[in-house]
This record gives C-alpha cells, sequence and structure tokens, in this order.
C-alpha cells in the first residue's frame, strides 16, 4: 500500500452513493506533505519523459500541477471554466460534462499558453469518466502540441475513464486506483501496485 492509499483510508470517508470523500487533505484543504509526495512520484514515474508544460484544470488540480511544475522547472498551466465561451479568436476552447454540478462546462486556454512545440504533462486530482481530461486533451491538441503523459492522484477505476485514455495509447498514472468502495461498511480496495516507499526520498535524487 504506498501513502496515498494509507492517507485515503487514514483521512477519507465515503458518502452515500459511493462518494469519496478527502477533501480535507486534496481539494478543500491541502495536505502540503502529501502533495509533494503526489509529485515526487508523478515525477519518478513519467522519468525519462521530456516535459516542457504542465496542465490542468481550475481549481482542485493546481497545488498538485504547481508542486510537479516546480520539480521541473516548467510552467504550469490551468485551463479556466465557464458556462459559456463569448469567443474562441484568443482561446482553445473544449467542453466537459460536470458530473458534480450536473452541468455542461465550456474550458479554455488563452492562445499565448499553449504551442505547437509543447509536450504537455496532463495533471489532475480525480480521474473518473475522463471528461476533464479529454478536454484538456482536446485543447493540446487544438494547440498542435503532444501530450507526454497524463498524472493522476486518485483514480475511480470502476468508471470508465482511465480504461479509456489507456486504450487510447496515452501514458497515465494515478497513483491510487480505487477498484470498490463500499458506503454502509466504509471500505475502500485499492488496484495493486508497485508499492514506493519516499519518506526520505531527498529532491535531488528525483530525476
Amino acid at each position: 500500500m504506498n501513502f496515498l492509499e494509507e492517507k485515503i483510508l487514514s483521512d477519507g470517508s465515503i458518502k452515500s452513493g459511493n462518494i469519496l470523500k478527502i477533501d480535507n487533505f486534496l481539494n478543500h484543504q491541502i495536505d502540503v506533505d502529501i502533495m509533494r509526495q503526489i509529485a515526487y512520484e508523478l515525477k519518478r514515474r513519467f522519468k525519462g519523459v521530456a516535459i516542457n508544460k504542465i496542465l490542468t484544470i481550475e481549481a482542485s488540480g493546481i497545488a498538485i500541477a504547481t508542486m510537479i511544475g516546480d520539480l521541473y522547472d516548467v510552467p504550469v498551466v490551468f485551463a479556466k471554466k465557464s458556462e459559456t465561451a463569448n469567443s474562441t479568436d484568443d482561446k482553445y476552447v473544449s467542453h466537459a460534462y460536470s458530473f458534480t454540478h450536473k452541468r455542461m462546462n465550456s474550458v479554455f486556454v488563452s492562445r499565448p499558453y499553449l504551442h505547437a512545440t509543447d509536450r504537455v504533462l496532463i495533471v489532475d486530482d480525480f480521474l473518473a469518466d475522463g471528461q476533464a481530461v479529454h478536454a484538456l486533451i482536446d485543447l493540446v491538441h487544438q494547440a498542435g502540441g503532444e501530450v507526454a503523459g497524463i498524472g493522476i492522484a486518485v483514480e475511480k477505476g470502476q468508471q470508465k475513464g482511465g480504461r479509456t485514455l489507456r486504450e487510447e495509447g496515452y501514458h497515465l498514472e494515478s497513483i491510487a486506483i480505487i477498484e470498490e468502495m463500499d458506503w454502509q461498511a466504509q471500505t475502500i480496495r485499492f488496484r495493486e501496485q508497485p508499492q514506493h516507499d519516499l519518506t526520505n526520498t531527498p529532491i535531488k535524487a528525483i530525476d
């Protein structure tokens, strides 16, 4: 069991409808040490992959993306959300359905911040059906750039997003992959992955 799985079990909870609530350390209140470990681990998993930009979506992915951007020493761009996009002349626009808010959102990045020369690492806190990630992929492709990889903190493995992205050929790495959750029993089963102890890993050793 890795550090993020342990943190989910110790500090997370499951709400009615099999909703995982971990906003006390990941996407409302932020545990900086956990964010740092997520960044180290994702950078380790993409070792040898050329990356010159990090892309995420507001707002929950920004903290993780910023940590990773610091390790790579590359710019971090976050796609902004809006219900409507008035003009596409100065921005790349895509669309993603929000299951949380039950509506379709337009997401956009201003054109000066994505280029055809970019090799982009897409980062987000959660992956479920993959709507947000596919919107980010679309933005990169509109700019003529390349998706070098997709790094996720928590993947809901019982939903289709991860499977679809892997079938499409993307290099997807998720630190914690949830296979099953039981609200009544308050139990979580994770997909087995290689264990990596980052407790005493110095930043200079991550490359």
